[in-house]
């Protein structure tokens, strides 16, 4: 990944992950449209670490008071009711839900998850759901109002933000107000509980930077510097926003650019797997996928006297045939066997045909004008066996064919 491409994977970091608009979607979708490789779901992982950074700075004050007032209520039962430290509680129990889930679907959202088409039905899906649940629910809640039940109802909408294109804030703040919450408390609360998962998650996937990976540390590094600065710059104004506007226009921007996705992708503009394939399919996929179907038809002149045994296993033997002979190879010396003739054969590297041991010339051993058996199998001419010694005379003995 070059600096250019980290740092707008950066700044589309920066300015979506406080957006209910899916940054890791986003993130996706933008490397497809400009035909990058899937940068990973390490990449995305990592650099939100930067975008959390900014909520840690703008919402310092109300961390701090959460830090230490839960601390302290630890020994001081006194404290044990005031809202920082119940807060604490409600930020641990609603993580446990998606940190148990990340781990269980880790596979699913490395690979199939960062599918477009899917991405682009939960960008529509879940932004018509946030749009109905912003215009008919009643919010008159606030943090004070929040409980251990309704900690951990958070902690299982943020579990839809495991698959691209839901949005972490979006699935939250939608839970959020549909548990009777403003928007503006959702919204704090939503950006206060990613803050532990999304940590580990960064954390846990740095392990995955480097290597042949597509995105390096050095691209890492830089796009999560950019997505921390336009993340705090985003926070900020999307909590002066939503204090007098509601989500619907990010509800459209969801449901406009799923349908511009799966647009793209049914008239085959975008490959809806197309970065996660490429990168092995440099190497392993091309290299295998090709000789099987090659053998099998540039080889069926060859076999047309052996319909019923297996193209690639001599079912007498059970040794492998070589495609290019015919005959299987006897893997105690490498030599090919011919059961017609019940014995080892060399290959003439000229004619590429086996040699006769008995007569040292070369035969086709399924030549079709064998009629008599004489074609690699000397002697069979006469009833004594004995060579040339037959109605058919001495040019029989192994039908030359070379």
């Amino acid at each position: 990944m070059s600096i250019i491409e980290a740092i707008i994977l950066g700044l589309v970091q920066g300015l979506t992950e406080m957006l209910p608009i899916s940054s890791s979607g986003h993130v996706r979708v933008i490397s497809a449209f400009f035909g990058w490789p899937d940068p990973g779901a390490a990449f995305t992982a990592v650099t939100q670490i930067g975008t959390e950074l900014a909520v840690l700075v703008y919402f310092r004050r109300r961390i701090w008071s959460i830090l230490s007032t839960w601390t302290r209520s630890l020994f001081d039962r006194e404290l044990r009711r005031d809202i920082n430290a119940r807060m604490g509680w409600y930020v641990i129990v609603g993580t446990i839900p998606i940190g148990v889930l990340g781990l269980l679907l880790e596979e699913q959202i490395d690979t199939v998850f960062r599918d477009l088409r899917l991405i682009a039905l939960t960008l529509i899906v879940f932004g018509v759901i946030l749009g109905a649940t912003d215009r008919y629910t009643r919010k008159h809640r606030v943090l004070a109002d929040l409980t251990i039940t309704r900690g951990v109802t958070y902690g299982l909408f943020q579990c839809l933000a495991l698959i691209p294109g839901v949005s972490r804030s979006g699935g939250t703040i939608t839970g959020g107000m549909l548990m009777g919450f403003k928007r503006k408390d959702a919204a704090e609360f939503s950006f206060l509980l990613a803050m532990p998962a999304v940590f580990a998650s960064g954390l846990y996937k740095l392990t995955d930077i480097g290597g042949d990976m597509y995105a390096g540390w050095t691209a890492t590094i830089v796009a999560t510097l950019v997505a921390g600065i336009v993340g705090y710059v985003c926070v900020a104004w999307l909590m002066k926003f939503i204090s007098t506007h509601s989500f619907m226009p990010f509800v459209y921007y969801r449901i406009g650019l799923g349908i511009l996705v799966l647009t793209l992708v049914s008239f085959g503009v975008l490959d809806p797997k197309g970065g996660a394939e490429e990168q092995p399919d440099k190497g392993e996929v091309v290299a295998e996928a090709s000789p099987e179907p090659s053998d099998e038809p540039s080889e069926e002149p060859t076999p047309s006297e052996e319909p019923s045994p297996s193209p690639s296993v001599d079912p007498v033997t059970g040794w492998p045939i070589d495609p290019e002979v015919g005959l299987p190879v006897n893997p105690e010396n490498g030599l090919h066997h011919d059961p017609e003739l019940g014995m080892d054969v060399e290959i003439d590297p000229q004619s590429g045909l086996p040699i006769n041991p008995l007569t040292d010339q070369t035969y086709d051993p399924h030549a079709d004008d064998a009629q008599d058996g004489t074609a690699g199998t000397p002697g069979t001419a006469g009833g004594d066996g004995q060579t040339g010694q037959g109605g058919t005379g001495q040019t029989q003995e192994g039908v030359p064919a070379g």
